[in-house]
């Protein structure tokens, strides 16, 4: 089972969701998507909460901090050891920069590159803390209690679910590349157009030079 939430930290919200289990952890760490956003408890167990991010948030790094706030109080309230904690720190990264080899334990991770992993904002009482190691001071239940309203269970075929998305995008790169070679096509044409206009235009637009040494005769000779 996946559990779902939606955080109205962005308009509209974003869908925020995590594994039930250590197991199934392990498929989400598999199928995650390339646009989703890592979540944990930084040296302690708990779930692995993911942000699919929008359209709208280009990068990792780019994540506002309500949102950012919103997943840390999501993993922090779902860690049974953090969650009896003060002053615990969140950690974040893409989903792609997780590594995990064959001699881990199951759900355990590690990193492809540390440069490519954040810590969450502190946050208590509603107010950001700018600690030195933005430490999660405590639970905000009133943050914790908001997601959960719109917590949803379901099973998810992620094998399925993977393909769809492959077939979705490769759809979209198509559509986008025949509008690239449509646009492309109509700018040549209209191109052209205006090169042959201006070739027209060059045949008709000239006036005659009048020369003092040409004749009468001649001058209109040059206008038969």
């Amino acid at each position: 089972m996946v559990i779902f939430f939606k955080s109205s930290a962005t308009s509209p919200p974003t869908t925020v969701y995590m594994g039930r289990d250590k197991e199934e952890n392990e498929d989400l760490i598999k199928y995650a998507w390339p646009q989703d956003i890592w979540f944990h408890v930084d040296k302690l167990s708990s779930a692995h909460v993911y942000v699919r991010l929008p359209d709208s948030i280009k990068s990792w790094e780019e994540i506002p901090q309500p949102l950012l706030i919103d997943c840390a109080q999501l993993v922090k309230a779902n860690s049974i050891e953090g969650n009896k904690k003060d002053n615990i720190t969140i950690v974040y990264t893409p989903a792609s920069n997780l590594k995990k080899t064959g001699d881990m334990a199951t759900g355990q991770v590690s990193f492809h590159d540390h440069n490519k992993v954040g810590i969450c904002p502190a946050v208590t009482s509603s107010v950001l803390i700018l600690s030195l190691k933005n430490r999660l001071k405590e639970r905000e239940n009133v943050i914790v209690n908001r997601l959960n309203k719109t917590k949803v269970e379901k099973e998810v075929d992620h094998e399925q679910e993977r393909v769809d998305r492959l077939k979705a995008e490769a759809a979209t790169r198509r559509t986008e590349a025949l509008a690239r070679r449509k646009a492309e096509m109509e700018l040549a044409k209209a191109r052209e157009a205006e090169k042959a206009a201006r070739s027209y235009d060059s045949l008709f637009s000239g006036e005659p030079e009048y020369n003092e040494d040409k004749t009468v005769k001649e001058l209109e000779e040059d206008f038969m």
